[in-house]
């Protein structure tokens, strides 16, 4: 599904992150080393090969909220755009610091002229932030940047599970209609 906001295409979708072959730039819910890990890093980094990794350790280690762009290799996108998300209940305040990643992210993006975006649910896993929480958070972030962007006119959220998505949805649907 996909919605129209300041001119600016949003969707949503169930899928793989490291799948996105539409999109100029992924988003991977990183590690602070940047290495591979669980979840969404391992699969960018699966997929993308040990390059990633490789080009990953001049940045770490990232803080929470920080993010960092490097090439994709073998990844079908043009960028990996590495956020360091929140740890729940540790590190505060946890919704700046979420909020900071997509923010982050977009800025990346709109700085290499990337005409796309696509998120996964930033913090939702082993982290331990609270699904809906983080959506919200998410949802609310994107938006109050997307009008300030010039080259980023497509963001994407990408969610592991259809529960996910449809949660996400049906968030997008009550915001913007």
């Amino acid at each position: 599904m996909q919605w129209t906001v300041n001119g600016k295409t949003i969707e949503v979708t169930q899928g793989n992150i490291a799948a996105q072959e539409d999109m100029a730039a992924v988003v991977n819910a990183a590690n602070a080393q940047l290495v591979t890990g669980g979840g969404v890093a391992g699969a960018l980094h699966t997929a993308a090969g040990p390059e990633l990794a490789e080009a990953g350790q001049k940045y770490a280690p990232i803080k929470p909220g920080e993010a960092v762009l490097t090439l994709a290799f073998n990844l079908p996108n043009d960028a990996v755009i590495h956020c360091l998300g929140p740890v729940y209940g540790k590190d505060k305040p946890e919704d700046r610091l979420l909020a900071s990643c997509y923010e982050r992210a977009l800025y990346l993006a709109e700085q290499e002229e990337l005409g796309s975006v696509a998120f996964p649910a930033i913090s939702t896993g082993v982290f331990g932030y609270p699904f809906d929480d983080a959506l919200d958070m998410a949802v609310s972030a994107v938006l109050n940047k997307l009008g300030g962007l010039k080259h980023v006119n497509t963001v994407r959220f990408v969610l592991f599970s259809e529960q996910e998505a449809e949660k996400y949805r049906e968030y997008m649907d009550h915001r913007i209609n």
